[in-house]
């Protein structure tokens, strides 16, 4: 997963049995808190973004109006929900985020669907 890492708490539990036979548990520890790596309500990874430096922009998150429009529908559902990411929603995923998930042209093959669950489950 793409993931800001800690390296200062990683471990490994073993649970029923030993040797080929346990339950091997891993736990990576991360740097930051949740809120700290989310960085949009749809799930974009708005670092990765190629128009973030040359359009200014913090994120969704961080800014009232996207640089792109007056406003982004998937925003301002999640805000009116009080939701911090679209993750968090009883409708998720809903056929709004789909729709941008999936767009043609814009879409990333439902890549922000899965950030959701990820941040969901941080």
């Amino acid at each position: 997963m793409n993931l800001p890492r800690a390296f200062q708490c990683d471990f490994e539990e073993y649970q029923n049995g030993s040797g080929e036979n346990a339950e091997i548990h891993i736990y990576v520890g991360l740097a930051g808190t949740s809120k700290d790596r989310m960085e949009s309500r749809c799930g974009l990874l708005c670092r990765e973004c190629a128009y973030r430096e040359q359009m200014n922009c913090d994120g969704c998150v961080q800014i009232e109006k996207p640089f792109w429009g007056d406003s982004c529908p998937v925003k301002a559902c999640c805000e009116t929900r009080q939701h911090a990411h679209c993750g968090q929603c009883e409708y998720f995923p809903c056929d709004l985020l789909n729709s941008f998930a999936y767009d043609e042209k814009q879409g990333d093959n439902g890549k922000r669907i899965e950030q959701c669950k990820c941040w969901k489950n941080c």
